[in-house]
């Protein structure tokens, strides 16, 4: 197992991919106060207009503002609107 992650990892960087390419690993882009993309989410766990909880692989993202809006929702990709005030991130421990 460790030296196919060591082959993936010199192909990688080889090529220049970034890791949330081809793993699992969620990247969070966060532009202002206004907008959130979370790349690599595994589901939505709570919703509310001042309340969203998304589950990712490293573990819960929470986002708390007002006139929260989920948009532009793909399988891998979700991006939250509104006014967000605070974002924290429950790790996962294995």
């Amino acid at each position: 197992m460790k030296n196919k992650r060591n082959a993936i990892s010199k192909i990688d960087r080889l090529l220049e991919m970034p890791q949330e390419v081809y793993s699992d690993t969620p990247k969070i882009t966060i532009t202002g106060f206004n907008e959130l993309i979370i790349e690599n989410f595994k589901g939505i766990l709570e919703y509310e207009d001042y309340y969203v909880r998304i589950n990712t692989s490293l573990g819960i993202v929470n986002i708390n503002g007002y006139e929260l809006k989920l948009e532009n929702m793909t399988n891998d990709d979700i991006k939250v609107n509104g006014k967000v005030e605070s974002i924290e991130i429950e790790r996962k421990f294995d």
